[in-house]
């Protein structure tokens, strides 16, 4: 994307501080001194420039595609098939980029034939061909789906930056849709304009989704995959040219012959051509990769990479008859690293047993120590782990929830029970939600997710617990699959009356799924913002919002949704958040930026004018009304905002709203309640009348309110 549109320098507004440094990728924030934002590199970053037009639309967000990922495509690129034949599955999506036609490729088929590396090797591709003598050529990035409604995606919002190579991966939601035909028929006539300013699109979709069969003109961009590249040749791939770890490519040797050691060829048989997927073969060449140099170390990445399921299929089977060991795993697995006795008591829970008060069956069986070492638990100074075996915990939860459905309810009551205040999984609750996000991701189950929503109410109420909570949802709503049903739930639960749960749906908007998504933190920032009271719920949500506008990036979005909600709609959100993004206390950067911009653009004056008319004809935000106006005075008498234009600003407001109680209170004052020389001096410069004017008559037909 560029680094510059309409909006001027939006890091430093012309009023503020010394004058812009030479270099001009170099900019400092007003208000921030000695904090530098350094854009240089970022090509396809958007730099907003204030002093123009805040109101544009702003595109859907990009971020770069990893180098991990790209490293890949470059080093390690595989075109054998599994099948014997060749995977031309990025060569074909090449060709049709390449071709004269729409630049657009849509790679097709179902999860698992690494579609996604197909793209961005044929994005690389162009991006090679079209490199020039000084080593530049086409930027990749990936586009965020951040569309206010996922079932109907706006594809006015795509961004459309002149020498870009862009990723958008909808194979997840693309089924959703309420209109693929037109959205399709939209993302090929954008692709036919981004072709003349020398950009690409490859779009990645399931199996069916994608509408090829309405016409000619969708079907001719799809490529349908065909067969998926050999796992073998991905994994020694990988081992030799990305972990540069080629000495270890014997242990993928499908030789039979055996050495003294006993490694080569040990890893060869866990791939297999018709089941394992490039993920599985590039998961097991990371193991193998970082494992220790030996035949214990092997074999631990081989039954990391088989994600123990032998061992724990075995264990199980041993302890068929021995509920109470089974019970003392499960209890280990969430509470790893806590005291024996501590996770002997937990599993004693889970059974719903007392403790033992008989002596003579205290003194019969093993030792607790036999005990937890019997399911591969490490016992050290009394204290009982499973951080040993990487993974092991967690192939044991999805063991157990898959083949032991009945168990659910009575586990997650029993998590409930150990993760309250003062119980021992309150301080591993961190860990606890880790391995349910992965459960939920393992087995795209929803009600994992609604297990961990449940918990923001068991009676801890303190910021770290819901900040825990809230950074669980960010991540599950990132995940594949299952996060377009988070972000759904997300929608659903910032409804939510409960003061705790909109609360954690507002931290979660100061995650990084408000970066990735921020028209989607927005929707959901409204509706906790429209809440009746102005409880913590709100606060946090206010706070979020300035966070989301304090970033350059997403400026233009916040300010256009933010003032559309106030002017439009009417929303008790939209009073709230004008107010919340107009007040200079927590970081004057967003006043001055709008401010700067209304001096040079008057629709930008006009919308602050219409946010104020909105915002003091709602005696439910008047308190806040008449505070943002004193923090107004302040920043006017400390230099921190332009000063006649926000006299003149107030002088307006003031004129048209006399009778309105918070503009009453902050011209003339309230009993009791002292107000310094900053609010004295404005109240000066506005020329207001000597005494307050008098009421207005009443034209309310119901006397007996008047």
């Amino acid at each position: 994307m560029s680094e510059e549109n309409s909006l001027g320098d939006l890091s430093r507004p012309a009023h503020v501080g010394s004058p812009l440094p030479e270099n001009p990728r170099r900019f400092q924030r007003p208000g921030t001194a000695g904090m530098e934002v350094d854009v240089r590199g970022n090509r396809h970053s958007r730099i907003i420039i204030a002093g123009g037009n805040v109101t544009e639309k702003d595109p859907l967000p990009v971020r770069d595609i990893p180098d991990s990922e790209l490293g890949v495509v470059r080093k390690a690129w595989v075109t054998a098939g599994s099948d014997g034949g060749t995977v031309s599955t990025a060569a074909d999506a090449f060709g049709l980029l390449a071709s004269d036609g729409p630049a657009l490729a849509v790679i097709a088929g179902p999860v698992g034939y690494g579609k996604r590396a197909a793209g961005i090797r044929a994005l690389w591709e162009v991006a090679q061909a079209e490199q020039t003598e000084d080593g530049t050529g086409l930027v990749l990035a990936e586009i965020q789906p951040d569309w206010d409604k996922p079932e109907a995606p706006d594809t006015s919002l795509m961004p459309n930056e002149p020498g870009t190579g862009y990723l958008l991966d909808v194979a997840a939601e693309v089924r959703g849709w309420g209109r693929p035909g037109a959205v399709a028929t939209a993302l090929v006539k954008l692709a036919e304009e981004l072709r003349k300013i020398g950009s690409y699109l490859v779009v990645i979709a399931d199996d069916h989704g994608w509408p090829e069969e309405e016409s000619t003109a969708l079907a001719t961009p799809v490529v349908r995959v065909k067969s998926m590249p050999s796992p073998h040749r991905i994994a020694t791939a990988h081992l030799e040219f990305v972990h540069l770890k080629p000495e270890r490519l014997s242990w993928l040797n499908t030789s039979s012959s055996t050495t003294s050691t006993g490694m080569l060829g040990r890893a060869a048989h866990l791939l297999h051509k018709d089941t394992s997927t490039p993920a599985d073969a590039a998961r097991l060449a990371t193991l193998l990769a970082q494992t220790e140099n030996s035949l214990q170390g092997l074999d631990n990445a081989i039954a990391a990479f088989r994600q123990w399921r032998k061992a724990v299929v075995d264990l199980f089977t041993e302890t068929e008859q021995r509920p109470a060991d089974r019970a003392l795993l499960i209890a280990a697995l969430f509470l790893s690293g806590d005291k024996a006795l501590t996770i002997e008591d937990a599993a004693r829970r889970l059974l719903g047993r007392p403790a033992e008060q008989n002596v003579e069956v205290i003194l019969t069986g093993p030792d607790l120590t036999a005990r937890l070492v019997d399911v591969h638990a490490k016992v050290t100074e009394r204290h009982a782990t499973l951080d040993h075996r990487p993974g092991y915990a967690q192939a044991v939860l999805n063991h157990l929830w898959r083949q032991r459905p009945d168990i659910h309810t009575h586990l997650l009551r029993w998590l409930d029970d150990i993760t309250a205040p003062g119980q021992p999984g309150a301080t591993r609750l961190a860990a606890i939600s880790d391995l349910l996000v992965e459960l939920a991701i393992a087995e795209n189950d929803i009600n994992v997710i609604e297990k961990i929503r449940s918990w923001i109410s068991n009676g801890n109420t303190s910021d770290e617990h819901l900040q825990l909570i809230a950074g669980v949802f960010a991540k599950a709503a990132e995940a594949d699959g299952l996060g377009a049903k988070v972000r759904a739930r997300l929608l659903d639960w910032s409804r939510d009356g409960a003061e705790s749960v909109a609360k954690v749906i507002a931290l979660v908007c100061q995650n990084e799924f408000a970066d990735h998504f921020p028209r989607q933190t927005l929707v959901r920032l409204r509706h906790i913002l429209d809440r009746a009271e102005r409880d913590a719920a709100v606060q946090v949500a206010e706070e979020a919002l300035r966070a989301l506008a304090a970033d350059p990036q997403h400026l233009v979005l916040t300010w256009g949704m933010v003032i559309k909600w106030a002017t439009e709609h009417g929303h008790l959100a939209g009073h709230r958040a004008f107010l919340s993004l107009l007040d200079p206390q927590h970081d004057p950067y967003v006043l001055q930026v709008l401010l700067d911009s209304a001096g040079q653009n008057p629709e930008v004056k006009q919308d602050l004018l219409r946010g104020w008319r909105a915002a003091l004809t709602d005696a439910r935000v008047s308190t806040q009304c008449r505070d943002l106006m004193i923090a107004w005075a302040y920043a006017r008498a400390e230099g921190l905002v332009p000063y006649e234009l926000i006299t003149a600003i107030l002088r307006q407001v003031v004129a048209e709203h006399m009778y309105d109680s918070p503009v009453t209170a902050f011209v003339f004052g309230e009993a009791g309640v002292p107000y310094d020389e900053p609010v004295i001096a404005l109240r000066k410069d506005l020329q207001l009348p000597i005494r307050p004017p008098a009421p207005r008559p009443s034209t309310d037909s119901r006397p007996w309110e008047s």
